[in-house]
């Protein structure tokens, strides 16, 4: 991995209107990343999501913390979704998109106004849906990409556009791959 300075505040606002341009209704997917174990990444091209696993292959049902009334890993949080124009910013190298440690980046608009919870979302064979769940950063992502990013991302304006991601379920499942359209259903 490329060793980098983490970006200042204003170095990150800089990028906000390149990240607000996101298509609203039709991106792409950019990379499936699956998590086997805590901070291992695999780098997919394909990928099989289903609702029993979210992404097939990775730990999110050993590490997910369980619902009280069920014992049950809580759905809601089967998968993280980030915006591809973010991570590129705060990573600033495609090698370290990874880090995030999101199973999907896309070039979407991630926002509450533009993808409430419920919107649901095709994504190759498979139909996912955005949870009311929010998604927010953590000492990992302020390691990976700076205490300002973490700052930024959590900030009322980062949880608004969402700059930290999202989280949804698998409704449908399917195969996905890179290059993939992410469309608004």
């Amino acid at each position: 991995m490329t060793e980098i300075s983490h970006l200042s505040l204003s170095e990150l606002e800089k990028g906000l209107d390149t990240i607000r341009q996101s298509p609203k209704n039709e991106g792409s997917l950019e990379l499936i990343v699956r998590r086997p174990a805590v901070d291992q990444r695999e780098v997919l091209v394909v990928g099989e999501l289903n609702q029993a696993e979210g992404l097939a292959g990775d730990s999110w049902r050993r590490r997910a913390k369980t619902q009280v009334d069920s014992g049950l890993p809580n759905p809601d949080s089967q998968l993280t979704l980030i915006n591809a124009r973010l991570i590129a910013l705060v990573a600033q190298a495609k090698e370290r998109w990874q880090l995030a440690g999101d199973q999907l980046v896309v070039d979407l608009d991630l926002s509450l106004e533009n993808l409430p919870s419920g919107t649901r979302l095709g994504i190759g064979s498979a139909i996912i849906e955005v949870t009311a769940k929010p998604h927010t950063g953590c000492d990992k992502f302020a390691a990976r990409f700076g205490p300002e990013a973490l700052k930024w991302v959590n900030s009322p304006l980062g949880k608004s556009l969402r700059l930290r991601g999202l989280n949804a379920k698998v409704v449908e499942g399917g195969i996905i791959r890179v290059g993939d359209v992410v469309k608004k259903l």
